[in-house]
């Protein structure tokens, strides 16, 4: 059983920080075009909602309360009640060359390319209920590749945001977890153009290709796989610069490998 949702009378969205030095606000169509806008119980994911509704449930941006405060996520409903937490096309007009700070509060639109937020990732992830991350990947005669890693969790801030892998399945290769080439991700901490915490003698996040630098990442020494460089999405042998791949998305759900159990009157989950 999920924990009940509080309730607050200001609504906080995880991109509107117009106070803040290099935030943008959430377009007003997209404020306008929050689906469940003014409900006073929010569901802590997207998931909660496409349950609810039986799957039924439209793909859309929705208020979301992972933790103490709301936010505002793409969920695609249509994959199965997906929170998105990350989405690129190629040449996005989106920078996602970024600060530590940009990246910790999320950056560009929810409706297209955006980063939803690694302090939100954090805080879905190492909730009550155990997730698992969901990588679509879509190439350029418009073969769509999909990969899970069960579980998932992103540390918070005093870990640098290290990324925790579990078991890979799925039509896409595994970029994360395989040594392929020599990187792995699984158990790496993020890294900004501003902040260093990969295993090269270089930031990775720095290095360009083609006049682009990589943007922020859970880099190696560097890469097997990055969501996050604008003109080249590189997911290995998937998706490259000969196997070139116009879109990404990242998404997190709840695992199915947990099942919730009544010890003494309280809750509690079985360990995997």
């Amino acid at each position: 059983m999920r924990p009940a949702r509080t309730t607050e009378k200001c609504i906080y969205y995880n991109v509107q920080k117009p106070t803040e030095k290099g935030y943008s606000r959430v377009r007003w169509q997209e404020h306008t075009a929050i689906i469940n806008l003014g409900q006073k119980l929010l569901p802590r994911d997207c998931n909660e909602i496409w349950e609810s509704s039986g799957g039924q449930a439209r793909d859309g941006i929705y208020l979301i309360q992972p933790a103490d405060t709301h936010i505002a996520a793409y969920c695609a409903m249509q994959d199965g009640g997906w929170t998105v937490v990350q989405h690129i096309t190629v040449n996005s007009s989106v920078d996602f060359d970024r600060t530590w700070e940009e990246y910790k509060r999320g950056f560009g639109s929810l409706s297209a390319n955006h980063w939803l937020g690694n302090q939100h990732l954090h805080q879905l992830t190492a909730g009550p209920v155990r997730y698992k991350l969901g990588i679509k990947l879509v190439d350029k005669d418009a073969v769509t590749k999909f990969g899970e890693y069960d579980p998932v969790l992103v540390e918070g801030e005093d870990t640098q945001y290290r990324l925790r892998l579990g078991l890979f399945q799925g039509t896409a290769g595994d970029a994360l977890t395989q040594d392929t080439e020599n990187y792995l991700h699984d158990n790496q901490r993020f890294t900004t153009k501003d902040r260093d915490n990969d295993n090269y003698f270089q930031n990775c996040a720095r290095l360009e290709f083609q006049g682009v630098a990589g943007g922020g990442w859970w880099y190696d020494a560097c890469a097997g796989a990055n969501l996050n460089r604008r003109n080249v999405i590189y997911w290995q042998k998937d998706c490259n610069k000969e196997h070139l791949c116009k879109y990404a998305w990242m998404m997190v759900k709840p695992s199915e490998l947990i099942k919730v159990v009544n010890v003494k009157g309280e809750c509690g989950k079985d360990e995997l």
